[in-house]
């Protein structure tokens, strides 16, 4: 159902204000002219004009508008992938994030993910994350608020099913969720955006992310952490959150220490055509926006029913230029005959 309401484009102070100072306007043209009857050689139909004017005005300022409901969105055809690193070394608490406070690699990995959805609003988000095996959370959609809340809950994975990291662990996930987007819209530019600190433990040798290209437009890496390290916090169901106990080194017996490595994700960059961040005290992911998202638009439709409200002032605006032009015409012509 579609209904009328007023909506002030310049907000409900301002907009209330012009209204009420123009209402004033009027009124006071009205009681000029009735008060200079005899005095003045005003017409009615002049009085009628400015003060018609006046009122006109003060509609408009309170923006006259229809809410219709609707089940369409316009999305931009821009389609975001994210790929968090959620393994134990995420837990280490040496990373920055544009201050010098000191966080979990993992926190500010959040933080990360959601200024990558701020960066692209009204596009298509999906979102993965990789440890132990890589898992599709949230398959494409354009609810960017839906990407922020999966970020909340990211946790690191237990140290228990920990057997190594191993960076290459996303390709096949990533693989599949952008060969699927690619064909469900082959116009949309998408864009990655692989957050880990870089570190691979395992033995085995890391397979090449140069099989993702064909499907992506552009591609980041973004390195959190730092090369100094830290201690790799136990995590798991039966370890609680600053209990002290720590990861040890199997090779000297004493708690392990995890390092960022830029070197790593430099070279996975190069390997998507991409480019390459270290999120440190003074770089956040402001920096991070693609150059090649796309300035295209789509209608989708979704079980969301949303309200838009669109302004009806040109009725009104019409009105007022047709009035302006009697009352210029009438100046010219009362000018004209005093000369």
């Amino acid at each position: 159902m579609n209904h009328l309401t007023l909506s002030p484009a310049l907000g409900w102070p301002v907009g209330l204000a012009v209204a009420v100072a123009m209402l004033a306007c009027a009124v006071a043209q009205i009681v000029l002219h009735i008060r200079r009857r005899g005095q003045s050689d005003e017409t009615v139909w002049a009085c009628v004009r400015r003060s018609l004017t006046c009122m006109l005005v003060a509609v408009m300022a309170l923006t006259p508008s229809i809410v219709s409901s609707t089940n369409s969105r316009a999305v931009n055809t821009t389609d975001v992938v994210v790929a968090v690193d959620v393994t134990g070394s995420m837990a280490v608490k040496d990373a920055q994030y544009g201050s010098d406070e000191r966080l979990s690699r993992l926190d500010v990995s959040k933080q990360a993910v959601k200024d990558i959805t701020a960066m692209y609003p009204n596009s298509s988000f999906a979102a993965l994350r990789f440890g132990a095996s890589g898992t599709l959370d949230v398959p494409l959609t354009p609810d960017s608020k839906a990407i922020d809340n999966w970020a909340d809950t990211l946790a690191p994975e237990s140290t228990s099913v920990s057997a190594g990291s191993t960076l290459d662990v996303p390709i096949d996930q990533l693989l599949l969720t952008c060969k699927s987007i690619h064909e469900q819209h082959p116009d949309d530019a998408i864009v990655l955006y692989l957050i880990s600190d870089g570190e691979q433990t395992s033995s085995k040798t890391r397979r090449t992310f140069s099989s993702l290209r064909r499907y992506l437009s552009d591609a980041f890496t973004i390195a959190v952490g730092s090369e100094q390290g830290g201690n790799i916090p136990m995590t798991g169901d039966s370890v609680n959150e600053g209990d002290g106990q720590w990861v040890t080194d199997p090779e000297t017996g004493e708690p392990g220490v995890s390092r960022m490595n830029a070197d790593d994700m430099n070279t996975i960059a190069d390997e998507l055509s991409g480019t390459a961040i270290q999120l440190n005290a003074t770089t956040t992911m402001s920096s991070g926006a693609s150059k090649e998202a796309s300035g295209q638009w789509r209608v989708t439709h979704t079980t969301k029913q949303r309200t838009r409200t669109v302004a009806v002032v040109w009725p009104f605006a019409i009105a007022v230029a047709l009035l302006l032009a009697f009352e210029a015409g009438a100046w010219i012509t009362q000018s004209r005959r005093l000369l």
